[in-house]
């Protein structure tokens, strides 16, 4: 059995999904963010960070933080979501670009776009262009693809979460047509709807007129 702890985020969405792709079996524990549960001692002990998501995986008597780490982990473990061969290279690649800039970018993108609008014009510029490069640059990756690496894998349960909230980016998915397919695509699976509502149901998925 694994302990989840994770609260409503894209991050935390990231393990959620992929959990119920595996179909395992998982405790969900809600770390509130916003009241700074992440703060508690007996979540430091679990994620010494102050970050969500983590598990614990009781099975192998493992803690983990870091969703790359816990993603590439689960996988490995089930045999599942990460290809072989070059493939599991290029799979890697994109999880990493997902980590490195894609996830971080679009989460100034909401800081300055959506909690603090009109406070701070550059970065608000700054964050809103990186969005846009960085979709543009999705959309090229998905040029005659289905998923991100051909078939779906941890690169593409990592990088949804983040697109999901194309709204809070002022991203307009009919500008990237590619993306906005694959959005649709992943959107539609029974798995990603059922993690989306990890720990709690917030009501419709976001979906591109």
């Amino acid at each position: 059995m694994i302990d989840l702890y994770t609260w409503t985020t894209p991050n935390g969405r990231k393990v959620s999904i992929m959990l119920e792709e595996l179909g395992v079996p998982y405790n969900v524990h809600s770390i509130n963010i916003g009241q700074d549960e992440q703060f508690a001692p007996e979540f430091l002990k679990i994620s010494p960070n102050n970050k969500i998501p983590a598990i614990v995986d009781h099975e192998a008597g493992i803690n983990m933080m870091e969703t790359g780490a816990i993603m590439l982990y689960l996988a490995e473990k089930h045999g599942k979501f990460l290809p072989s061969g070059p493939k599991r290279w290029e799979a890697m690649e994109w999880l990493m670009w997902q980590m490195g800039g894609w996830g971080p970018m679009l989460g100034q993108a909401h800081h300055f776009l959506q909690f603090n609008p009109g406070k701070a014009p550059y970065a608000e510029e700054r964050y809103g262009k990186e969005a846009k490069r960085l979709y543009g640059v999705l959309n090229t990756r998905l040029e005659g693809r289905e998923y991100v690496v051909d078939e779906y894998s941890v690169a593409d349960m990592a990088i949804w979460p983040w697109a999901s909230r194309y709204e809070w980016q002022r991203i307009d998915l009919n500008e990237f047509p590619n993306v906005r397919d694959w959005y649709v695509r992943v959107l539609d699976r029974p798995a990603v709807q059922k993690g989306y509502q990890v720990p709690k149901d917030m009501g419709p998925i976001p979906r591109p007129a």
